[in-house]
């Protein structure tokens, strides 16, 4: 029969693809470490661990186990969250991934909120782009990621996601000149994000007339500014990164285009631990409070 505890060293183990540094993290000794995985490997029947030169690495069948270790220990991690929370908010835990401009602005109101409200709810926040959020939802290690949709991608709730709305987003474009138009940005450089998250600004041009000639990656969204206020180009910025940060000489246009939408999802069948749904509906209502950053924007024709 398998065991959590050989489980936990094998994940950490490939996780590290060290006996040593596996150790460290576990605050074991290396040959603690090698007991358990010699027991893991007598208790499956299969070879797990390949010795290379001074390393080690993982036979396929270990590659195997150590995949489905991870997905078991988080949702033993995720079971004890909710049995904790079943005896009440008074105590419990909720694990939440975002990217950054939601946990620079609408999180941590929320996480402010849940502490006067339930403080004995304990809250763990990760960064995590909205592809890696679900992939940790779906793994149980996170309880909520906060995801995006861009205005050509609806939601999906397959495989087991549930999705609850909390806010649209609109998008701005960006230039060291005021009011200006996409369609006088044709020949212009631009800052766009990396390949899976630029969508929002050729698509935006797309209908403009033109496609973008991107001569700054970066998803930094200070740094984009930066390089814009230097005159170096323009770029495409939702309305929560100017909340976050807006960098001095940035004029912000903002554009017709049907904004992002920002979810709140959860994975498996309802309902949710009184936790997590505790900390959604503070997420919701605290996303009605956020508003467009009007002082410096105006809308495009």
């Amino acid at each position: 029969m398998l065991n959590l505890t050989h489980l936990k060293v094998l994940d950490a183990v490939a996780r590290h693809g060290s006996v040593t540094e596996a150790a460290k993290e576990l605050h074991y000794s290396q040959s603690s470490v090698s007991h358990h995985l010699g027991r893991l490997e007598a208790d499956t029947g299969a070879r797990l661990i390949q010795r290379v030169g001074r390393g080690i690495r993982l036979t396929p069948e270990g590659e195997l186990l150590a995949q489905r270790a991870t997905e078991i220990l988080g949702r033993v991690d995720a079971a004890s969250a909710e049995l904790a929370a079943r005896v009440g908010l008074r105590a419990g835990r909720v694990r939440l991934a975002g990217f950054q401009t939601v946990l620079s602005t609408l999180v941590p109101k929320a996480a402010a909120e849940l502490s006067r409200s339930h403080p004995g709810i304990e809250l763990n926040l990760v960064d995590a782009h909205p592809v890696v959020g679900l992939d940790m939802l779906r793994s149980g290690h996170v309880d909520i990621a906060l995801i995006f949709r861009n205005a050509d991608t609806p939601p999906s709730e397959e495989e087991g996601f549930r999705l609850t709305h909390l806010l649209d987003d609109p998008l701005y474009l960006i230039s060291d000149q005021p009011q200006q138009r996409l369609e006088d940005h044709r020949d212009s450089a631009w800052v766009g994000g990396c390949e899976r998250c630029r969508a929002a600004t050729i698509t935006a041009c797309e209908r403009a007339g033109f496609t973008p000639r991107i001569a700054y990656s970066c998803d930094d969204t200070v740094i984009a500014q930066a390089v814009v206020a230097a005159g170096m180009g323009v770029a495409i910025v939702n309305g929560l990164a100017l909340h976050a940060h807006r960098a001095a000489g940035v004029h912000a246009t903002r554009l017709a285009d049907t904004p992002r939408r920002i979810y709140a999802a959860t994975y498996g069948d309802p309902p949710d631990p009184p936790a997590t749904t505790a900390l959604i509906e503070i997420l919701a209502s605290t996303a009605m409070t956020l508003t467009a950053p009007s002082r410096f924007s105006v809308t495009a024709r």
